[in-house]
């Protein structure tokens, strides 16, 4: 806690105005890769993204260097969620940063949705991963268009008419997801952690998650359990993830004879980018549970 309050304290000594970029571009942090792509979609040429999260790392455990804090601290805009990373909650100034979950509805951990703000405490209590939910993250595109809007007055209109493409392109993605996932044989599926409650909540699935977030060892009560209930379900496969082991899964797995699949949260690059990641998701989906359309 005192080299975080030391870090924080030397940064803030040395920051000033918005910085700007070679060739006058703003300069816009997003804090990882889902944030990255869509900030990078909407601000186009007219402004300068960089990433905080290396390919790779999990953004739950991101640490910012001092010189890291301190650019934070002088983009024009950081793009985030509070309560995924305490380090950027911590580094982040209101008047010069974005909260994307601001601007939809959230779901508890867990839970049922929720209106107003996200709780702006380290310790949230709402589920961060909104940008599963195509539609709502094509919400977060148009509030973002207007933002930078803001921040970079010369390009408004750019900002705003890219913020409406993007936004349609995830338009087209969630018409997809609907189609897809319309007709399955199972509507539950079981994931490694519950990074899915938003895709779940938009097509109608059933998340039943081992365990709320990558960091927890599940219990073997909480195994078990889990285990009934996709024996109840007629789950055939449990999802694990590109960024967390799937040793659990794998107990599980064989604990009820189902097979393993890789099921993509976007918080690290994919191969390809969101969009068409999500499609491989949408493929894995269908095949997992039994969907003809």
């Amino acid at each position: 806690m005192l080299a975080g309050a030391t870090l924080l304290t030397t940064a803030a000594c040395g920051s000033g105005s918005a910085e700007t970029a070679a060739g006058g571009k703003p300069e816009v942090v997003a804090a990882f890769y889902p944030l990255q792509w869509l900030t990078e979609q909407v601000g186009g040429s007219d402004a300068h993204v960089t990433g905080l999260t290396a390919p790779g790392v999990e953004p739950h455990d991101l640490e910012l260097s001092i010189q890291q804090v301190s650019e934070l601290r002088k983009a024009a805009l950081t793009v985030y969620i509070k309560g995924v990373q305490p380090a950027v909650d911590d580094a982040v100034e209101a008047e010069t940063s974005f909260d994307a979950a601001t601007a939809v509805t959230t779901l508890p951990a867990g839970g049922h949705e929720q209106e107003g703000e996200a709780d702006h405490g380290h310790e949230v209590s709402y589920d961060p991963h909104i940008w599963l939910d195509p539609t709502r993250l094509a919400t977060v595109a148009t509030k973002l268009g207007e933002r930078l809007a803001v921040a970079d007055p010369a390009h408004a209109q750019a900002y705003k008419d890219r913020a409406a493409k993007t936004a349609g392109a995830l338009g087209t993605l969630d018409q997809e997801f609907a189609k897809g996932l319309s007709t399955c044989r199972t509507k539950s599926l079981v994931t490694a952690h519950e990074a899915f409650g938003y895709l779940a909540d938009r097509y109608k699935l059933k998340q039943i998650g081992i365990t709320l977030d990558p960091e927890t060892e599940p219990s073997p009560a909480r195994i078990s359990e889990v285990a009934k209930l996709a024996r109840a379900e007629g789950v055939t496969t449990i999802f694990t993830e590109s960024l967390v082991s799937p040793k659990v899964a794998e107990v599980l797995a064989n604990e009820v004879g189902a097979k393993t699949a890789v099921l993509d949260p976007l918080e690290s690059p994919p191969s390809g980018d969101y969009l068409s990641a999500m499609r491989d998701n949408l493929k894995t989906l269908q095949t997992a549970l039994g969907c003809t359309a």
